[in-house]
């Protein structure tokens, strides 16, 4: 599987990234081709070579005469839904454009229909998101992951006036990604590449495990201190992984001062919140005494709601949080019927094959009570159905 690595040490805007697909390959002909679909008008696209602080990268340009035009989102989305672009680079195009509405609701408080864009309605950013999609479609692009995302700093000027960087929608697109502000003090994502990545990334971290084909970089309109260049890496994934993988948090905190018969509600509150997991482990702590470790796992759009509850359910004053990443089989839940009713069994695997068929206890416990039953009866005969079905035309659990 085709696989592409946004390396944002520079930042990201929507021109540096189609600037790194053209410089890894992308056909510049076959773009301009397949922006003309849009029916846009009065605009001229240019791709050179040229150098960023030693390294030799491409500059992608849009020139064109357009001035003082405000689109909103429906004649956006009306525009790329006429345009003769592939399904997917519209359906791309398309969620872009909602997500940088949704930023811009936010920033001023009017409907996200009825936002104006101003410098993202310009022809050059339309064809810079909408020349991202297709550029993708070009090169067979599946996955897409991103790097940490460097912001820059200072403050710019735009539409509204004065701005701090990031600016608010790009701090809105970019939440629940990795993020972090270097010593450049200039503008280094825009709202247009925070969008890109927030639609595109799948991930924000490290480079995947991949077979590395090639890579290219895409100028900055700058010159700046630091190479002011997008790095993007193309590679070959293992089609059909064997196992899944994705970023979690360890949420954690010591507690010696609690009555332990609390930490049974306090649990069962932070699954309920979508945490993947919580358990507690006995330690020792200063002075010798006994302590009992909280740890939690958890997504990152979880964060704020279970640090709540652990602060308002516990004595703690103080959580350690850290990044961590997680390689898992592939999970689906069927329903067996059983002599004592439909049981929900969970299913683990690699690639097609099943690995683990685990009953879900409150099921078997509900049905021994009901039928008088052992318990382990019931989960065995669960068990074996499952295995038996190997997981092919059984039905789905509710």
């Amino acid at each position: 599987m085709k696989t592409a690595y946004i390396d944002c040490f520079s930042g990201i805007s929507g021109d540096m990234f189609i600037g790194s697909l053209i410089d890894c390959g992308l056909d510049f002909t076959a773009l301009k081709n397949e922006i003309k679909k849009t029916g846009l008008e009065g605009y001229e696209l240019t791709s050179e070579k040229t150098s960023r602080k030693g390294i030799s990268c491409t500059r992608f340009t849009v020139s064109h005469g357009e001035s003082a035009i405000h689109r909103n989102l429906s004649d956006i989305l009306a525009l790329i839904n006429k345009s003769g672009i592939s399904g997917r680079a519209k359906k791309i195009s398309s969620d872009v454009f909602m997500r940088l509405a949704g930023a811009e609701s936010k920033v001023h408080g009017v409907p996200a229909e009825d936002c104006e864009f101003h410098e993202v309605g310009a022809v050059d950013s339309i064809i810079d998101i909408v020349g991202a999609a297709v550029g993708l479609e070009l090169m067979g692009i599946e996955k897409i992951y991103s790097s940490p995302v460097n912001l820059g700093g200072g403050m710019i000027s735009a539409a509204h006036g004065n701005l701090p960087v990031p600016s608010p929608a790009t701090i809105i697109l970019l939440e629940g990604a990795l993020v972090y502000s270097g010593n450049t003090k200039s503008e280094l994502t825009t709202p247009t590449g925070a969008a890109l990545l927030s639609v595109l990334a799948e991930s924000f971290g490290g480079i995947p495990e991949m077979k590395a084909l090639g890579s290219g970089y895409g100028a900055g309109s700058r010159d700046l201190e630091d190479p002011n260049v997008l790095r993007v890496i193309i590679g070959e994934a293992e089609e059909g992984e064997k196992f899944e993988r994705d970023d979690v948090l360890i949420i954690e905190t010591n507690i010696d001062d609690m009555n332990p018969e609390i930490y049974e509600h306090v649990i069962d509150r932070i699954l309920n919140a979508g945490a993947a997991d919580a358990y507690l482990v006995p330690a020792i702590m200063k002075k010798s005494r006994p302590a009992s470790v909280l740890t939690v796992i958890a997504g990152r759009d979880d964060l704020d709601r279970i640090s709540e509850i652990i602060f308002a359910e516990t004595t703690t004053s103080g959580l350690r949080i850290s990044g961590s990443k997680r390689m898992k089989l592939a999970r689906k839940s069927i329903a067996v019927p059983t002599r004592y009713g439909r049981i929900r069994v969970k299913i683990h695997m690699m690639k097609e094959r099943m690995i683990t068929a685990s009953p879900e206890y409150e099921d078997c416990r509900k049905a021994a009570v009901e039928s008088g039953a052992p318990l382990r009866e019931i989960y065995d005969e669960a068990r074996r159905l499952a295995l038996k079905e190997k997981a092919t035309g059984t039905e789905p659990a509710d």
